[in-house]
């Protein structure tokens, strides 16, 4: 069987194609003023790779143009002569970082076929293929000289068609289109009279340039989409010594690093493992002071480990005492360029509380790393969906959660939460646990465990919303490479997209202090 020819074609327009353009422009614009041949020519001679044709059955039925901008330029108040050249594409700059919609337009005849759907998209393609961060231009109110009684004010007409209270042909086809509103320009083009010479200033960000935009290390060059993490569930034993801890730590570090890992994360007290070196039991109040004097050389060792090993460690948590009268779980995350940053847990267990007399901390700030922005939730911390939440409207898009649980029950409330935490912020979510026993530390006895690093539920990510997991109680490292320019994707245009669809009029988090 023959193959069938396409009907329906968008390309890159081409100079045999200007005197159709031209007699398009003037059929779907009669009362705008004429479309010349230099205007045309000069769009296309200044930025040939920006102009589109869409053709059907060889006709021309739209045309969609556009040249290169810088930032400063597009996002400022202007008129369409002056951004355009008056329509000639004149002010073309070939290293500006935004695209800046000069014209579309369809033939009234084939409307319906969503032909200006297919030039935004040959629009947002280009976008996307030069690596520009957006696309800029002023579009058009045609409907607002009719209802200008009912909306004496432009900014009021605008805000109905954003509500969808009313329909604008061209503000909703473009809203739907997921540019959003930067502002309204007054005079944008007087001869459009439909409009009353009024223009909404419209952008559409590239979601593929967020990923890209991350800061360069200052240890380590390797540039790459994805972030490798690396998830320690790591056994609890007896130790002799707090060399023999730091040997099993280094140990772990130096494999995480050795496959080019971004991040490696240890448990949720790790470091009471240390507590088996006393020759005695201790009792709870005892094992806090204990611990907290290791303190400084935990920080001083893991410091070292990370700008040595070129990697970022989430540092499990550590009981600390803040002061004399209070003490707090703590993760301290060392990152590869020698700083610290720690995460107090918000909500201690009852056992914490019970046996540890630990108190709660009042702060959760995303931490800024090379690879972005992150979020750390100490175990329970998990089961509030509040904390997640204030994180990722923070801008964290991975979250690490150290736990520590003690039988399977425990770990599913842990694991499920952190599921849905993926779930509902759309963002990975790693978990790091301790397996093994710890005879004779009190409220550490036994452990359970799990680890994994878990994703959204939608096509671009693994089908269980799982990247990686491990054997139940078993000793090991589990690695993900986790793109985030797939996580930004999704946000932007995943099968449902629930930060965008949070309800923000009826319902915010607010936090107190």
């Amino acid at each position: 069987m023959k193959n069938q020819t396409a009907r329906l074609i968008v390309r890159i327009a081409k100079e045999n194609d200007v005197s159709s353009i031209i007699e398009l422009g003037n059929k779907v614009y009669p009362s705008m003023g004429s479309y010349r041949r230099s205007m045309i020519l000069g769009q296309l001679n200044h930025f040939p790779e920006g102009q589109f044709v869409a053709e059907y059955e060889n006709k021309i039925v739209g045309y969609c143009s556009t040249f290169r901008i810088d930032e400063e330029t597009a996002c400022k108040a202007h008129t369409w002569s002056e951004i355009t050249g008056r329509g000639h594409a004149s002010n073309h700059n070939p290293k500006g970082n935004l695209l800046y919609g000069l014209d579309v337009f369809v033939d009234p005849e084939h409307r319906g076929m969503r032909i200006g759907k297919r030039l935004y998209q040959a629009r947002k393609n280009l976008c996307k293929s030069l690596k520009l961060k957006g696309i800029v231009f002023v579009g058009r109110v045609p409907g607002y000289a009719r209802r200008k009684k009912r909306f004496p004010d432009i900014a009021s007409y605008v805000e109905a068609v954003k509500e969808k209270k009313i329909r604008d042909a061209t503000l909703s086809f473009q809203l739907r289109n997921g540019f959003s509103i930067l502002g309204i320009i007054e005079n944008y083009l007087q001869s459009d009279a439909e409009s009353l010479g009024y223009g909404v200033h419209l952008m559409w960000e590239n979601p593929e340039m967020e990923a890209a935009s991350k800061k360069a290390r200052e240890y380590g060059v390797r540039e790459h989409n994805s972030v490798r993490v690396g998830t320690v569930q790591y056994l609890q034993r007896r130790v002799e010594s707090f060399d023999e801890f730091k040997r099993i730590v280094k140990y772990f570090v130096d494999v995480v690093s050795n496959y080019e890992g971004d991040f490696i994360v240890f448990p949720e007290l790790f470091t009471l493992q240390l507590l088996s070196i006393e020759p005695n039991t201790l009792s709870p109040i005892q094992a806090v002071e204990a611990l907290t004097k290791y303190t400084p050389k935990i920080k001083e060792f893991m410091t070292e480990l990370a700008i040595r090993y070129n990697i970022n460690i989430i540092g499990g948590s550590h009981p600390t005492r803040v002061d004399s009268q209070t003490v707090k779980n703590i993760c301290y995350v060392f990152l590869r360029d020698g700083s610290i940053h720690q995460q107090e847990k918000i909500h201690p267990t009852p056992n914490e509380k019970y046996w540890w007399n630990i108190k709660g901390g009042d702060q959760a700030d995303v931490i800024q790393t090379d690879c972005g922005p992150i979020g750390v939730l100490v175990c329970y911390d998990s089961e509030f969906p509040e904390l997640s939440r204030h994180l990722i409207n923070q801008g964290a898009k991975i979250l690490f959660v150290p736990f520590c649980t003690d039988e399977r029950q425990s770990y599913l409330r842990v694991r499920y939460c952190c599921q849905a935490r993926a779930v509902e912020n759309q963002c990975y979510v790693v978990l790091s646990g301790n397996v093994g026993n710890l005879p004779n530390v009190e409220n550490m006895d036994i452990q359970y465990a799990q680890s994994c690093i878990l994703t959204p539920c939608d096509f671009p990510f693994a089908r269980d919303g799982i990247a990686a997991d491990t054997t139940p109680n078993v000793e090991t490292v589990a690695f993900a490479d986790l793109r985030i320019d797939a996580l930004v994707n999704a946000r932007n245009q995943g099968t449902v997209q629930n930060l965008k669809n949070r309800r923000n009029d009826l319902y915010e988090i607010v936090w107190k202090k």
